[in-house]
């Protein structure tokens, strides 16, 4: 199993405390808490994301030199 973190290479996204956000540079989260809390904008960005980032870092690994 491959595990990429994001670090901090979300940007300005990843600091700001207007808002409850779910994540870290470990990865993308929600703050579900019983469940009835729908994930924010910012936290759906966040995963996708992640996403983009994962995949682009296995493409890289999948190339033959």
């Amino acid at each position: 199993m491959l595990y990429v973190p994001i670090g901090y290479t979300f940007g300005a996204g990843m600091f700001e405390m207007d808002s409850i956000r779910g994540g870290s540079p470990y990865g993308a989260g929600v703050y579900a808490g019983d469940g009835s809390r729908q994930a924010t904008e910012a936290e759906l960005a966040l995963a996708e994301y992640q996403g983009r980032y994962m995949a682009n870092i296995v493409k890289k690994l999948g190339q033959k030199s």
